[in-house]
């Protein structure tokens, strides 16, 4: 998800897979890519540097059908099925540019591998490549589930900071009830409670949570197989409180999730923050969560 104190990624990156070299071609042009995937499966990609935006990446990608609003071209029918996206270099890593729910990754590999798990914005998940793409005589097959490597690096997770406001017990409620019973609570408590700045990281084994400050807790984990539901307040409440010297604006919008405390079945708490990142908002942040919790087995989309 949101960056994990990535670098940006502006020259040959180094990968965490010897495969990289199967889908990471730097120097082929727009109208090679496209020749390399128009008879490929959906799902083929490639990713080159980008020529028009310097330290950017393009990600061409075949696709089963075209877009609604895209009209087809005319001449070969295939090379329309091969969309275009770019990848944005922040100063937290790299995302896919214009698509306001897709978090911020740390490197390059990082993106590729997550969206082999999960499309996320895009309109399918990448197969991840056994074979060199650009050899057009290539007989190998797609891998279509993530390789251990990504679930490797699934595991590693990935991060950004946000505002911690409260834990409070919610017995056997769960869902967007919880979430707007909670912010009601912490709403109606006067004082308001004592928040902190955490690092949120999101992995295959769950939600970690750091208070960096030690100023709450040190560390808080809640399994994957905890998490029972992620969600923005229903009723949209801002947070408004300043926290030391992060500053929190009236657009700082709520989200939490819920999970089953430890050693019960059925009592549950509800976890609530506020972002504090305009390049990684709560959305963004509930987006990533419920994708990985989806790749699980555990949401329903």
């Amino acid at each position: 998800m949101y960056a994990d104190g990535g670098e940006i990624v502006q020259h040959t990156p180094r990968f965490v897979r010897d495969t990289s070299k199967y889908w990471y071609k730097p120097h082929i042009s727009r109208e090679e890519a496209i020749q390399i995937l128009k008879d490929k499966p959906p799902g083929t990609f490639v990713v080159r540097d980008s020529n028009s935006f310097p330290g950017a990446f393009g990600l061409a990608l075949k696709v089963a059908h075209l877009p609604p609003n895209v009209n087809p071209k005319p001449g070969d029918p295939q090379t329309d099925l091969v969309r275009h996206f770019l990848i944005e270099g922040t100063n937290k890593g790299v995302r896919l540019k214009g698509c306001s729910n897709e978090p911020v990754f740390g490197s390059l590999a990082a993106l590729v591998y997550q969206h082999s798990i999960t499309p996320l914005a895009l309109p399918c998940k990448l197969l991840l490549p056994d074979y060199d793409s650009t050899d057009l005589d290539g007989n190998s097959t797609l891998k279509s589930e993530a390789p251990s490597s990504a679930a490797q690096l699934l595991a590693q997770g990935a991060a950004c900071n946000v505002l911690y406001i409260h834990s409070l017990d919610m017995e056997s409620l769960t869902g967007p009830e919880a979430v707007t019973k909670a912010v009601k609570t912490v709403f109606l408590t006067k004082p308001p409670p004592k928040t902190t700045v955490v690092h949120f990281k999101v992995s295959g084994q769950g939600i970690t949570l750091t208070d960096n400050k030690r100023r709450l807790f040190f560390r808080r984990h809640y399994p994957v197989n905890a998490v029972t539901f992620c969600g923005m307040d229903p009723s949209d409440r801002r947070w408004t409180q300043k926290d030391g010297d992060v500053s929190i604006t009236a657009n700082a919008k709520i989200f939490g999730f819920v999970a089953r405390k430890p050693g019960s079945a059925t009592d549950n708490a509800c976890h609530l923050f506020a972002e504090i990142d305009p390049d990684q908002p709560a959305s963004a942040i509930v987006n990533f969560v419920t994708k990985v919790m989806i790749g699980h087995g555990k949401f329903k989309s």
